[in-house]
């Protein structure tokens, strides 16, 4: 029965039972943690004979003679950059490969906008208060860099199709302050929404007010399909390219869920001249990056038949443990009325939608009880959930038997929560 169809009878045994089942949880001293989309342990030993693959000088070779024990190549190895390519759907000559991190490079990327800026404008911390678009829910981390730069943020509805461009277009037209948007086009954090075709064509033909206003487009899990049907994003350099605004795009790609998140590698690919003022920047931070893990993963893969090969491996152990997440959610709360969630083909995130006004309990309630979940609000700029009902979950890291355990909890404190509101609700009507 939807629970707020129930009299103040029923609701006062349902919330009786629910505790009675939350305390006999919180007796266990459960430690499970689900806050952030970490891949399993199993998963990191998939890449372990990539270690392997340097083991003598002759080894340390790149295909052009040089050494990758040395110095040079700051756009990384020709073999990387194609890799990176093929994942972004961009010609080599667009990729500048970095570090293990695709954060930093967008952080390094704002950073650079900041002291010097693009298209001949000034610096982005020399034109006074400036805006960035946030569509949300979305990635926390994204949302943490503007915010480290004073930059304010403008919270966008997310649709089932991606960002309202309705409202994006809007903004992004009539307000030169507004300098960029975030967005996670394939499997987006935390909802696992791969945004439509036209989505994708009307941010290609976006007018901006501002001439240097940047897309930012942190393509993460590109490869990350979990289903024999995968979602398709349409190629968005093309389009931008159709579009004649190449000095739209900065795409960000990374093998951290590839390979190893600690010691990965990442890629940002952009037009020419976007390309080329972060090239300068670049040059005075390193005289090159790990040339030498590029040349492990470029060994061990050999190309993008090899990553997709990876990633059916990554599929088998991560497909049970989404399946096991949906399942629970429409055993425990279907039809209750308490919650809505979405169902991925791919990434690393289910986003749960519980009662307004209750996100908040059910993250410390499942606290109390020994299971750690991303804090409520932190898909949204500042950490504010205009209605506190959102939830990001990762069933990535956690075995099966864990994982089970933390769902129980995870139903258990939804429909406690919702009880009380209903709850309170009765009493003061």
């Amino acid at each position: 029965m939807d629970y707020q169809s129930m009299s103040k009878p029923e609701l006062l045994k349902e919330k009786e039972k629910l505790q009675e089942a939350y305390d006999a949880f919180k007796a266990q001293g459960l430690k499970l943690n689900m806050a952030r989309g970490k891949p399993s342990l199993q998963q990191l030993d998939l890449s372990m004979k990539m270690l392997d693959e340097l083991t003598s000088t002759s080894d340390m070779l790149a295909s052009t003679g040089d050494d990758c024990r040395n110095y040079g190549m700051p756009d990384g190895l020709p073999e990387m950059r194609a890799l990176f390519a093929a994942m972004m759907g961009v010609s080599p000559s667009n990729v500048i490969v970095g570090g293990n991190s695709s954060l930093n490079m967008m952080f390094d990327f704002i950073s650079c906008a900041m002291t010097h800026g693009f298209k001949g404008e000034l610096p982005w911390a020399k034109q006074g208060p400036i805006k960035f678009l946030c569509p949300s829910p979305g990635y926390d981390r994204h949302f943490s860099v503007t915010e480290y730069f004073g930059i304010e943020m403008i919270t966008i509805p997310m649709k089932s199709y991606g960002p309202d461009m309705d409202i994006v277009e809007a903004l992004v037209s009539s307000d030169e302050r507004i300098k960029g948007i975030w967005c996670v086009p394939k499997y987006s954090n935390p909802q696992g929404l791969t945004y439509s075709d036209q989505t994708v064509r009307r941010f290609a033909s976006l007018k901006p007010r501002a001439k240097d206003f940047k897309i930012m487009w942190d393509n993460a899990y590109c490869v990350h399909d979990l289903t024999d049907t995968p979602d398709q994003l349409l190629n968005f350099y093309e389009e931008c390219e159709k579009a004649g605004n190449l000095d739209l795009p900065v795409i960000f790609a990374s093998t951290s869920k590839v390979t190893f998140p600690g010691a990965g590698v990442a890629a940002m690919a952009a037009g020419p001249d976007t390309l080329s003022v972060f090239r300068e920047h670049l040059s005075f931070q390193t005289i090159g990056p790990d040339k030498l893990n590029q040349l492990r993963h470029i060994n061990f893969f050999k190309d993008i038949g090899g990553i997709r090969e990876q990633m059916k491996r990554h599929r088998a152990i991560l497909e049970p443990k989404f399946q096991l997440v949906n399942r629970m959610l429409e055993e425990k709360l279907g039809g209750l009325g308490v919650a809505t969630w979405t169902k991925p083909n791919g990434g690393y995130f289910v986003s749960v939608d519980v009662c307004e006004g209750c996100a908040k309990r059910v993250v410390s309630l499942c606290k109390e009880a020994g299971v750690v979940l991303t804090n409520a609000g932190a898909t949204y700029p500042y950490g504010k959930d205009p209605k506190d009902s959102n939830i990001r979950l990762a069933p990535t890291f956690p075995p099966l038997s864990e994982l089970e355990q933390a769902m129980e909890l995870f139903c258990i404190s939804i429909k406690l929560a919702a009880a009380e509101k209903f709850l309170a609700e009765n009493q003061e009507n």
